[in-house]
């Protein structure tokens, strides 16, 4: 099979047991003989780094799959934290898997391969039906391009985040959150009254770090609640780990381009061969991928890839595609060859220590994710509000924003 799969072996490592006789009597005493090495299980490697990546000429995806074994305690929310994954992406990897109880032992799929979105390899792109942003710094000479690719919170149903293309307008650290009308009214609704100003804090939903774009009201921003990190929680704000928006507010300039996309089927090269990464559709998609999906599958590839296609005298395999579009797990897999399969893809994905990748953000301590209890009451707050409530479109009239979908209501953060 020709796809590229990484299939990390492991030794196993012979023990020697030590025998001694006493001899006769001596001066010294003799030493006591060496205890015995009982063997262990074989060592997995640690995993490997799975947030900044060096990119080569026309390199479409990055990242390695990843597998670990779950221990007693761990959760789902618990390894997406430690591997930089959102919720979704690891629930939509493992969609047999008890997120409170995996198990202890259980395999985990960690799904830290991506394709990059179609879009320029510039400034900040982020692709919602991913839950993922992307940032390409500028290129100095002499140095090779790179990719910063962090998990994102997107706004809920009802208050979508928009798509189209914007800027960074100014950043601010300990932000302050003025609550719209609209936004207060939601949580009276639903039995809490929020202050209509929440200064820095614990409390502020926008966490300690924010940027400001372009288009009125909407930002980047951390989150008081890193559990909401990949799932549609938000007002129709971005938001990332306190871990990711901090390393972010030190690196990201203000004047950077900001580029929203939604590409829920992703396509891209590596070794020769076309992969397709499929996620969910987002449920307020007006496309219709039921009736037209593969027309509109077919004008998710990028013409580019389409030219590699025919010079490469190469056919997608359409009943593959139409399969991994059905049954979405996040995971590329080859769409060139008839023999690939998820499976197989799986199978060949290295099995890792489960413990904080080298170069992670988060320090493995700070913000541990909440108790299941908090989680289901954080994601009843992600319901979509009541039907036949709209308002203003923030973002419409902004200058240089090209939005080309508009929120249901105005908001300010959150």
């Amino acid at each position: 099979m020709r796809f590229a799969g990484v299939r990390t072996a492991t030794a196993a490592l012979s023990c020697l047991i030590a025998g001694c006789s006493l001899l006769g009597a001596l001066r010294h005493p003799a030493a006591a003989p060496a205890a015995p090495v009982s063997p262990g299980a074989p060592q997995e490697p640690l995993p490997l780094a799975n947030e900044r990546f060096e990119l080569e000429a026309a390199q479409d995806v990055v990242g390695v799959v990843q597998v670990v074994r779950a221990t007693k305690d761990d959760t789902l929310t618990d390894i997406a934290r430690r591997f930089n994954v959102g919720y979704e992406e690891l629930l939509r990897a493992n969609p047999k898997v008890d997120p409170w109880l995996p198990g202890e032992g259980r395999e985990i799929v960690v799904p830290t391969q991506f394709i990059l979105p179609d879009a320029p390899r510039a400034g900040l792109v982020i692709n919602i039906a991913a839950m993922r942003i992307f940032y390409y710094p500028p290129v100095k000479r002499g140095e090779r391009a790179i990719v910063i690719t962090h998990p994102i919170g997107i706004g809920k149903v009802g208050w979508r985040t928009p798509e189209g293309v914007t800027k960074i307008v100014r950043r601010q650290k300990d932000p302050t959150w003025r609550v719209p009308e609209s936004v207060r009214k939601e949580h009276h609704d639903n039995g809490e009254d929020l202050d209509p100003v929440i200064g820095p804090g614990p409390e502020n939903p926008l966490g300690k770090y924010a940027f400001y774009l372009q288009w009125p009201s909407y930002l980047i921003h951390g989150t008081n609640k890193p559990a909401g990190v990949g799932l549609r929680s938000s007002h129709g704000c971005i938001r990332l780990y306190p871990e990711d928006i901090e390393q972010f507010y030190d690196l990201v300039p203000i004047g950077t381009q900001v580029r929203v996309v939604n590409q829920p089927f992703v396509f891209g090269w590596r070794d020769a061969q076309l992969y397709m990464q499929p996620f969910d559709v987002l449920e307020d998609d007006t496309r219709d991928w039921a009736k037209a999906q593969r027309k509109l599958l077919s004008s998710s590839l990028a013409a580019r890839l389409q030219r590699e296609l025919q010079a490469q005298k190469e056919r997608v395999d359409w009943s593959l595609i139409a399969s991994l579009a059905s049954n979405p797990r996040g995971v590329p897999v080859p769409i060139t060859d008839s023999a690939a399969t998820m499976e197989q893809v799986l199978a060949a994905a290295p099995r890792v220590r489960n413990v904080l990748p080298e170069g992670s953000t988060w320090d493995g301590k700070s913000d541990l994710p909440m108790d299941e209890a908090s989680f289901k009451q954080m994601l009843s707050e992600t319901e979509p509000a009541a039907p036949g409530e709209e308002g203003g479109a923030a973002g419409a009239d902004a200058p240089g924003a090209a939005a080309k979908t508009q929120p249901l209501r105005p908001k300010n953060g959150g």
